[in-house]
């Protein structure tokens, strides 16, 4: 068994191991990290040895952490991270490049279709019908998304929403409102195999999940980071929000995330209620002193960050066009007629 974990803002630490009667065996730990002294390696093999094969990352951990040498120096490496790697060896987790990634760009749609695309896409990779895809959202008109368990009436200021000419809309996924304006936002799909984030807890799949866009920001010159739980950070502020949902009894992931290439911050405290709060709650006076766009950051148009995300993924695990098929939005469109254009899915937590 092969398990493999980048640790968050750290090294890629490799795992092989075998379970013999419910028991880890011949397991050899590896990986890009640095580690003083030499030994500790042996030790970290010998001290996961005969573990049970049904122990959690944070036991394995301990069980790593007891029997380290005096004074050992772990640099792009942690013991929680090794035990992540285990888990997903045991669990047969795939990387990245084990899968065919198909790109899906299309033009602008409704928000309603867009949050059916989501359910549809992400079915149909559960299903293996469809491979995993990267898709990157056009707007076809500005929104308020809220997520699956907000309370609308809370959320979002009605006659601000209307007065703008705003659409709300509800995701199938957690998570909080975010405030979208076709040309100042940047929004893309993972509709990924559930295999890819096994053996990982909730919280570091978003981190597994997010890892390539801050590669992708990296190369434009942004130092962003993953902060938990849901966001992506910089010095400056916040650039993006992340949600998740799994479907079909976690068979497959469905991660979206949201980034601010510009803001209009007054219309957003205009219309979102909960918005104030947040803000108040930071300490914080202005909207743009939380949420830091990337057209400030980068100097680049907004299709030109768009396109070196693109490249970016491509050069790391691969990328071919693909499309929505006939099948797909047909289904698409029905659950608009049915769930996401109706009051009564928008309206389901009032």
């Amino acid at each position: 068994m092969h398990g493999e974990y980048k640790v968050p803002g750290g090294k890629l630490v490799v795992v092989d191991l075998d379970v013999v009667d419910g028991a880890l065996r011949d397991v050899r730990v590896s990986g890009d990290f640095f580690l003083e002294p030499d030994d500790a390696l042996l030790a970290i093999d010998r001290a996961l040895e005969g573990a049970p094969a049904d122990t959690d990352a944070a036991g394995l951990a301990l069980r790593v952490d007891a029997a380290l040498p005096p004074g050992t120096e772990m640099y792009g490496l942690t013991t929680e991270g090794i035990g992540v790697a285990v888990r997903r060896a045991v669990a047969h987790a795939t990387d990245w490049t084990d899968h065919a990634w198909q790109l899906i760009h299309d033009d602008p749609q409704p928000p309603a279709l867009h949050m059916a695309l989501d359910e549809v896409l992400t079915a149909e990779v559960a299903a293996g019908r469809r491979p995993p895809t990267l898709r990157v959202w056009e707007w076809g008109a500005p929104a308020v998304v809220i997520g699956s368990f907000q309370s609308l009436r809370n959320e979002v200021d009605p006659a601000a929403a209307e007065r703008h000419g705003i659409t709300v809309v509800r995701r199938i996924s957690g998570g909080g409102a975010m405030f979208i304006e076709p040309g100042n936002t940047i929004t893309y799909s993972l509709s990924v195999p559930g295999s890819l984030v096994s053996g990982l807890s909730f919280a570091d799949s978003y981190a597994c999940l997010d890892d390539w866009v801050l590669g992708a920001l990296g190369d434009m010159g942004i130092k962003a980071w993953y902060q938990p739980l849901n966001d992506i950070a910089t010095e400056a502020g916040k650039i993006a929000g992340a949600a998740q949902k799994r479907v079909v009894d976690g068979e497959a992931v469905l991660h979206h995330v949201t980034m601010a290439y510009d803001i209009d911050a007054d219309k957003m405290l205009d219309v979102l209620r909960i918005g104030r709060e947040k803000l108040s709650d930071k300490g914080t006076k202005s909207a743009k002193k939380r949420v830091d766009p990337l057209r400030r950051q980068t100097g680049l148009p907004r299709e030109a960050v768009i396109e070196r995300m693109i490249d970016s993924f491509r050069g790391r695990y691969g990328l071919a066009e693909g499309k929505v098929t006939d099948e797909e939005m047909a289904r698409a469109r029905e659950l608009v007629a049915t769930k996401f254009a109706t009051q009564e899915w928008t309206a389901r937590v009032p």
